[in-house]
């Protein structure tokens, strides 16, 4: 039988019971509509992620120290490293192109009358590159302010808003922890990420956050950018025998620091990109599954109602191959309509989701809608209405031309 038969055939037969049609369109389009949006919502939250973390550099090595303790019982973190230690991973491991030594913590900086409490970090001017930032207004301090434990700062937009508001606060004074520090260059922004916010933090010299502000000899961690097309593994174990030789640990000895090396991270955060892709996929797939077995039931009330045409069909000589072909074009037919109808409902579901989360006054949420996964959509809608149909086609075909053409 032409295509061309079938279809006319076919979409004469859906009209006939234009409610009923509509109700196992319904179905599809519900399970395309839900696959579509889950897997825009994994897509959307596994690239979020990933530009969070990946904003930070493939290439990016965290040395902090480890748990202090003996024999199995860890009583802290052990307080090992040293503004010496960073010195010297720069001075003698290979493969290492800026380091910068790290120590932090929330504190209150004020200006007049306005507050904010902020994370400040005191480290060195590379700790810009090693994190990927930039100054966006003013500068940032040198080595030579370092050095003489000078009291200037660099903040993040965000707290130049808290403190500032509109006006510039280039070559303004603020207080942290009571002490004034000239502020002396504003981070260009790189937006919310969540658990935290780059833009409001300040940055101060190393040396004078160790000595004035924290009162502390040793450093939270020490960050480490490394050459491209070096290989990172090369770098940490260089930084590990190093650090081994310089705290003078036997060789029975643990390691009082670890090495976080932020490619694992972003492996990692890929894999669970996409086993929450398979798993959100998976549960939009259901409401599909049900849909299917709608189509099922559908068919199998058609193809009762058309005994006595499938009779009268067979009786002028249609073949068993026609008449099965007419149900399971049928059965596509509504999928097919179905899938394209539920790719619109995904997608327009997927636009209305950050809207919402926007509505209900929640941080920023993205939703991403890909290419694959309308595709994939409309291959399994047109998929399930070849297994879901196959079954009442193939009862239609065997069917006895007398036993039809006698059925009431």
């Amino acid at each position: 039988m032409m295509f061309w038969m079938l279809a006319k055939v076919g979409v004469k037969s859906l009209l006939a019971n234009k409610l009923r049609s509509f109700l196992a369109v319904l179905g599809i389009i519900i399970g395309v509509g839900a696959v579509i949006s889950m897997l825009a919502l994994a897509a959307g939250t596994r690239e979020s992620i990933m530009a969070r973390v990946s904003s930070m550099g493939a290439n990016l090595l965290i040395v902090r120290p480890g748990q202090a303790g003996r024999r199995g019982i860890m009583t802290g973190t052990a307080q090992t490293m040293t503004l010496e230690d960073a010195q010297a991973v720069a001075a003698q491991v290979e493969g290492v192109e800026w380091v910068a030594p790290v120590v932090s913590g929330s504190l209150q900086l004020k200006y007049f009358n306005k507050n904010a409490q902020t994370t400040t970090f005191g480290v060195t001017p590379s700790y810009l590159a090693v994190r990927n930032f930039a100054v966006g207004r003013g500068r940032n301090f040198t080595d030579v302010e370092v050095e003489r434990m000078a009291r200037v700062a660099v903040i993040g937009p965000t707290t130049a808003t808290n403190l500032f508001g509109r006006d510039e606060p280039v070559g303004e004074t603020i207080k942290v922890k009571g002490v004034n520090f000239t502020v002396i260059g504003v981070l260009q922004a790189k937006g919310d990420q969540g658990w935290a916010n780059p833009d409001d933090q300040a940055l101060i010299p190393v040396t004078t956050a160790m000595k004035q502000i924290f009162g502390v000899e040793r450093v939270r961690e020490i960050d480490v950018l490394t050459a491209d097309g070096f290989g990172n593994q090369r770098v940490v174990d260089g930084i590990g025998a190093l650090l081994r030789q310089r705290h003078r640990l036997a060789a029975r000895d643990e390691d009082d620091f670890n090495i976080r090396d932020q490619a694992e991270v972003i492996d990692t955060m890929n894999t669970f990109g996409f086993v929450m892709s398979i798993l959100l996929g998976s549960l939009g797939s259901i409401s599909l599954l049900v849909g299917g077995i709608g189509i099922m039931n559908i068919m199998l009330v058609t193809v009762a109602e058309r005994t006595r045409e499938i009779g009268l069909r067979k009786a002028i000589g249609a073949r068993e191959r026609d008449i099965r072909n007419q149900f399971l074009f049928e059965s596509i037919l509504i999928c097919g309509f179905g899938g394209v109808l539920g790719v619109a409902l995904g997608v327009g579901l997927a636009l209305l989701i950050p809207w919402l989360v926007q509505m209900a006054g929640q941080e920023q949420f993205t939703t991403l809608v890909e290419l694959n996964s309308i595709l994939v959509a409309l291959g399994v809608s047109v998929a399930v209405g070849v297994f879901f149909g196959y079954y009442p086609a193939k009862r239609a075909a065997r069917m006895d031309p007398v036993e039809a053409l006698r059925y009431e």
